[in-house]
């Protein structure tokens, strides 16, 4: 499959996933099967010596390092990408370096990337929004044709049933309103076609958010999807970058684990009911150590209830205490910790059965 001028050998996405759950390594074996691996740039140089005196340099220096690490993996093969939220603090730094180190890909999303095709500008990088509507794709097919006379290389469409941080409402999450992937992709689908007639080329859209298996994938792609992402099922696996016990955690999830939060960052997201959140809710605060200003949308102060980096970095360390667990509503569907390529391999198989 051709984006833009790069060629993808399956279609299928690995989610960005933060803080260090994808970083090189899982993203490497992504790209070596022949998908797009996705390294998340949020506080990726946790692990750096220097980190709690310099995050900025470090999580530079460190997202350099990983690129450069999933492209040795890769071989050749695949595509490596970047996840950068626009929420992030130093989010137009964070991009520029990205691509200058070679990252073949920016997704982004977490807010409408306005910008971005300024920040790569005379690279080779491709970019991609992340939406969760048609009107949010029109949106920015138009701010990008009109400011900088081009358009996206693709688009993720991320539905209600994702991981992490969502592009819905408390309400529609809680209460299940929202949109299904088959309305939003019929719809962004639509709003993109004026301007793939007026660049002569195709926008791919990839949906995400509650894809699970090959049967998802042939399903979405018969309705016109170029592919899919995946992300929590990416976890369960030998390659992730997360300590083990949180890939137990999703192989050990059930469907009642899973609940909706509110975050600093002032969005819903979907996570596992753990120790941390029993605490919060009963009153308990869980505040940085040091506030490294991560994140611009972060309701910072004494009113917070928590900080969300500490508490993703415990997760990916492997504290189960004190850790904040992100993942998909699918992920009691999960039965055991496999190796990428068995995982790809599946998925494809079962795709085709379906009638990919």
């Amino acid at each position: 499959m051709k984006i833009g001028n790069k060629e993808l050998q399956v279609p299928i996405i690995q989610g960005g996933m933060g803080v260090g759950v994808s970083l090189g390594n899982l993203a490497g074996h992504v790209a070596k099967c022949g998908g797009l691996g996705v390294i998340s740039s949020v506080n990726a140089g946790y692990k750096e010596p220097r980190f709690g005196a310099d995050p900025k340099g470090a999580n530079f220096f460190a997202l350099k390092n990983e690129i450069k690490k999933a492209k040795t993996i890769a071989n050749g093969n695949g595509l490596v990408g970047v996840n950068i939220m626009t929420a992030v603090s130093n989010y137009e730094e964070t991009a520029r370096i990205a691509a200058e180190a070679g990252a073949d890909v920016i997704i982004s999303g977490a807010g409408l990337p306005l910008k971005l095709p300024e920040y790569i500008e005379d690279t080779d990088t491709l970019f991609a929004p992340i939406v969760s509507s048609g009107k949010a794709a029109a949106l920015l097919c138009k701010n990008y044709s009109k400011k900088y006379h081009r358009l996206p290389d693709f688009f993720v469409l991320e539905g209600h049933l994702a991981g992490g941080h969502l592009g819905f409402s408390y309400e529609e999450l809680v209460c299940r309103n929202a949109k299904s992937n088959d309305e939003i992709l019929a719809e962004v689908l639509e709003a993109v076609k004026p301007y793939e007639e007026e660049a002569g080329r195709k926008i791919p859209v990839f949906v995400a958010g509650g894809v699970f298996d090959g049967k998802d994938m042939a399903h979405f792609m018969k309705l016109g999807a170029a592919g899919v992402q995946i992300g929590t099922r990416f976890i369960a696996t030998a390659e992730c970058d997360a300590h083990p016990n949180f890939k137990q955690m999703m192989v050990d999830a059930k469907a009642e684990d899973v609940r909706i939060v509110a975050s600093p960052v002032g969005m819903p997201a979907r996570a596992l009911y753990t120790p941390l959140l029993k605490r919060l809710e009963s009153g308990e605060k869980f505040r940085a150590l040091k506030c490294n200003n991560c994140l611009t949308a972060c309701k910072k102060g004494d009113n917070i209830p928590y900080c969300i980096s500490r508490a993703l970095i415990e997760a990916v360390q492997g504290n189960v205490e004190d850790g904040l667990f992100f993942c998909g509503e699918n992920v009691h569907r999960i039965e055991r910790i496999v190796t990428v390529e068995a995982l790809m391999k599946e998925i494809l198989e079962d795709a085709q059965k379906y009638g990919m």
